[in-house]
C-alpha cells in the first residue's frame, strides 16, 4: 500500500492520510443532499410525486459518482483530490432543463431533467476527448504565468468566503449586501442559538486551528471539526437526527429514472430538437451552448481546483502545473460521463479537497479514505449531517488562508500581469464561480496585451479560451 501510494515518498503517513480523507469528506458532505435539493428545485415539492422522484434519484447518483470519481482520484491519479456533483452547475441544471416544464403535465418535469443529463452526457465525452487527445492539459499549461498564481488565491478567498457563509459569520443585508453576524440582534431576538452561535463556534474553531498549526500539531483540522461540533451539540442541546426509513424508495426511484434517463429516445429529441414540430434551429444552438457552458464552467473549475490545491500541498512541478494532471483531468472527464448516465449533474474535481490537503493529505489513500465515507451515505443519509456547518467552515477559511500565500508572486508592477490577475482573485468569490474568475482575468490578459503590443504566438490558446468565454457570457445566463 505505501509504494502503490507512495505515501512515505511524499512524506506523508497512512494516518495522516485517513485524518485527510475524513476532513476533505466531512468539508464536502453537504453535497450529498444540497446536489438533490438544487436539482430537484431547492426543496422537493412533497405535493409533486415527481419532484420527490428526482430528488431520489439525484440523491442515489450523488453519491454513486462522488464515490467513482474519487476511487478514480485515488487509484488512477493517486492525487489527494475528491470528486462531487459542482455547485451552480447544478443549480443551473434546475433552471435550464426542470423549472420550464414544472407547469407543462405531470411527466414533463421527468423529461426536462432527462434532457438535461443528455446535454451533461455529451458535455462528458467532449470533455473525455480532450482529456483522452491531451488537450485539456495542454490548454490548462497555456495559461498565463500571472494568472496561474493568482487562480489558487482566488480560490482561497472563495473558499473561505463559503466558510463564511455557511457558519452564518456574513449575513445578508438590504444596504450593504453582506454584514457581519447580528450578536446584538440575535440575543435580543431569543435566537442566539440559532442566528450568532454557530457563528462564534465557527471562528472558535479557526482560532483553534491556528494555535494547533502554530505548535505543529498533526491533524489541527479534524481535531477542530470534531471539538466544534460536540460543542454545537452540548450548547444547543440537540442530537443527530438518524432517519433511513426512505432510503428504499430513494434506490427505487433512481432504477425507475435515475439511471435510465440518457437511454431515453424522448430524451434525445428533447435536447436537441425540442417538444415542437419540425427541426428548430434555435433549439439547436441552445443544447450546443448549453454543452459549450457545461465544458468551460466545469474544466475550468476543474483546472483551477487542481492549481489551487496542488500549490497547497507543494505538488506542483518546475513550470508550476500540477503533477498527475493529465491523469487528474482524465478522472474528472469519466466521472461527469457516469453521472450523466447514472442521472445527475455534472461532477467536478471539488475545491473543498483543499481542506484534506491543509490537514497532510498528499497521496490517493486521502482520496480512498473519502470515497469510503461517501458510500456509506448510500445507507446512512444522516451521517452526511451530523457535522454541522459551523464545525467545518474554519476548515475551508484556513484554507482560504494558506492558498493567498502564492499571489505574491504576481508581478504588481507590470499592468498586464496586475490587472487580470486581480480580477481573477476578485472576480471567483464576488461571482461565486471559479471559471468566471479565470474567464474574465483571461479576456482581460488578452485585451490588455494587444492594446500595448506585447502579443505573441504563445498568447494564441489564451486567447481562444477568451474568446470562448465571452460567447458564453453574451448568450447564456448562468
Amino acid at each position: 500500500m505505501d509504494k502503490f501510494f507512495k505515501i512515505s515518498e511524499r512524506g506523508s503517513t497512512v494516518r495522516t492520510e485517513i485524518i485527510a480523507g475524513l476532513t476533505t469528506f466531512f468539508a464536502m458532505a453537504y453535497i450529498v443532499v444540497t446536489n438533490p435539493n438544487q436539482v430537484a428545485g431547492l426543496i422537493p415539492n412533497t405535493s409533486d410525486p415527481n419532484s420527490v422522484k428526482i430528488w431520489n434519484a439525484v440523491y442515489i447518483a450523488s453519491i454513486l459518482v462522488a464515490v467513482i470519481g474519487t476511487l478514480l482520484m485515488a487509484f488512477y491519479a493517486r492525487m489527494p483530490f475528491a470528486q462531487a456533483c459542482g455547485m451552480g452547475l447544478n443549480s443551473f441544471f434546475f433552471v435550464s432543463f426542470v423549472l420550464p416544464h414544472l407547469a407543462e403535465g405531470e411527466d414533463a418535469m421527468i423529461k426536462g431533467y432527462h434532457s438535461g443529463l443528455v446535454i451533461i452526457l455529451v458535455s462528458g465525452l467532449v470533455f473525455l476527448t480532450l482529456s483522452v487527445t491531451g488537450l485539456r492539459s495542454k490548454i490548462a499549461k497555456a495559461l498565463p504565468d500571472c494568472l496561474k498564481k493568482s487562480i489558487p488565491a482566488g480560490i482561497g478567498l472563495f473558499i473561505a468566503f463559503i466558510g463564511f457563509k455557511n457558519a452564518g459569520i456574513l449575513q445578508d443585508n438590504p444596504y450593504t449586501f453582506l454584514q457581519f453576524v447580528d450578536i446584538n440582534g440575535a440575543i435580543d431576538s431569543g435566537k442566539f442559538a440559532e442566528l450568532a452561535l454557530p457563528a462564534l463556534l465557527a471562528l472558535l474553531g479557526l482560532v483553534i486551528i491556528a494555535i494547533l498549526e502554530k505548535f505543529r500539531v498533526k491533524g489541527s483540522v479534524i481535531i477542530s471539526i470534531g471539538g466544534v461540533t460536540v460543542l454545537y451539540y452540548l450548547l444547543t442541546w440537540t442530537a443527530p437526527n438518524f432517519n433511513i426509513s426512505q432510503i428504499g424508495q430513494s434506490f427505487r426511484d433512481f432504477g425507475e429514472i435515475g439511471i435510465t434517463g440518457v437511454f431515453q429516445g424522448d430524451a434525445w429529441r428533447e435536447a436537441f430538437i425540442g417538444t415542437g414540430d419540425g427541426f428548430q434551429i434555435g433549439t439547436l444552438f441552445s443544447a450546443l451552448m448549453l454543452i459549450v457552458t457545461f465544458c468551460l464552467v466545469d474544466m475550468f473549475d476543474t483546472i483551477g481546483t487542481l492549481y489551487g490545491a496542488a500549490s497547497a500541498a507543494d505538488m506542483l512541478d518546475e513550470k508550476g502545473d500540477p503533477i498527475n494532471v493529465n491523469e487528474c483531468m482524465m478522472c474528472d472527464s469519466i466521472a461527469t460521463v457516469t453521472g450523466a448516465v447514472c442521472g445527475t449533474s455534472t461532477c467536478t474535481t471539488f475545491v473543498e479537497s483543499a481542506s484534506g490537503v491543509a490537514a497532510g493529505g498528499r497521496t490517493g489513500f486521502t482520496s480512498l479514505v473519502t470515497a469510503l465515507c461517501f458510500a456509506a451515505c448510500l445507507f446512512l443519509s444522516p451521517l452526511a449531517s451530523i457535522v454541522p456547518a459551523c464545525a467545518t467552515a474554519p476548515a475551508l477559511i484556513y484554507v482560504g488562508v494558506l492558498m493567498l500565500k502564492g499571489f505574491k508572486n504576481v508581478d504588481m508592477d507590470d499592468v498586464r500581469s496586475a490587472v487580470p490577475a486581480f480580477l481573477a482573485l476578485v472576480m471567483m468569490p464576488l461571482t461565486y464561480s471559479i471559471s468566471n474568475g479565470i474567464g474574465i482575468g483571461a479576456i482581460a490578459y488578452v485585451l490588455i496585451t494587444l492594446c500595448t503590443g506585447k502579443y505573441k504566438k504563445s498568447d494564441i490558446p489564451v486567447t481562444v479560451i477568451a474568446a470562448l468565454f465571452a460567447l458564453r457570457f453574451a448568450t447564456v445566463t448562468m
